[in-house]
């Protein structure tokens, strides 16, 4: 199973509550923060809603 690695780039503060939420489920609480994730709709999904905040690149 492929996996991506997500690093949160921007601040959270200010931000939606879902959007905050979504990053903190995702593993992601403080600028430059990295998590390895799979690679499946649902991670994708969550990637999408905060976009503008995260970096993603293929993790092996």
């Amino acid at each position: 199973m492929k996996n991506v690695k997500i690093t949160l780039i921007k601040s959270l503060n200010g931000r939606h509550d879902k959007h905050i939420a979504t990053a903190h489920s995702l593993g992601l609480r403080k600028i430059n923060d990295t998590t390895i994730q799979p690679d499946n709709d649902a991670t994708r999904g969550k990637i999408a809603t905060i976009c503008y905040l995260v970096s993603v690149e293929d993790a092996e």
